[in-house]
């Protein structure tokens, strides 16, 4: 596609999020880290998505998770920055601290160095939560870690699918 400034496979499908919750009415927000914007980037290529997004939080430290999002300093203590844990918290605080009907939120291990055994690079977790609901939904995910780039990529188009009605 021309004239946007992420590959195709990610506009295609930050349209089709644009598109779905517009027409099921919902607003969305964002609590990234390792992708670091770059789902909030994806979806403000689309003409019309601040009909859907309502804002996006860039929690890159630790401390910007707790000071921000409200992650407590206990959950990032004993499961660290990558952990289900630690991703539900995130979605929990954007949505507290938003207008907005769903939260997704992204944590992990882009590389190249900064892996362990347990959290290799590629590492990465989601969750999404959906104001109303008690639903819990947090998923870890191996990813494809041979670049920090292809984690990133990946990373993003999970979100946006999560991002789905």
């Amino acid at each position: 596609m021309d004239g946007f400034l992420l590959p195709d496979d990610i506009i295609r499908l930050a349209e089709r999020v644009v598109a779905e919750n517009r027409a099921a009415g919902r607003r969305l927000c964002l609590a990234e880290s390792c992708t670091g914007g770059l789902v909030a980037a994806a979806l403000t290529e689309i003409p019309g998505s601040s009909d859907v997004l309502d804002r996006g939080f860039v929690t890159y430290s630790n401390e910007s998770k707790h000071e921000i999002l409200g992650v407590p300093e206990e959950i990032l203590e004993t499961f660290g920055a990558v952990s289900a844990a630690t991703a539900w918290a995130m979605a929990q605080g954007a949505l507290q601290q938003s207008k907005a009907d769903v939260a997704v939120s992204i944590s992990g291990v882009a590389g190249p160095g900064g892996g362990t055994e347990m959290k290799p690079v590629g590492m990465v977790v989601f969750a999404r939560c959906i104001r109303g609901s008690s639903e819990i939904n947090a998923e870890e995910r191996q990813l494809d870690g041979s670049s920090r780039a292809a984690v990133r990529r990946q990373a993003a188009l999970v979100a946006l699918e999560l991002l789905l009605p």
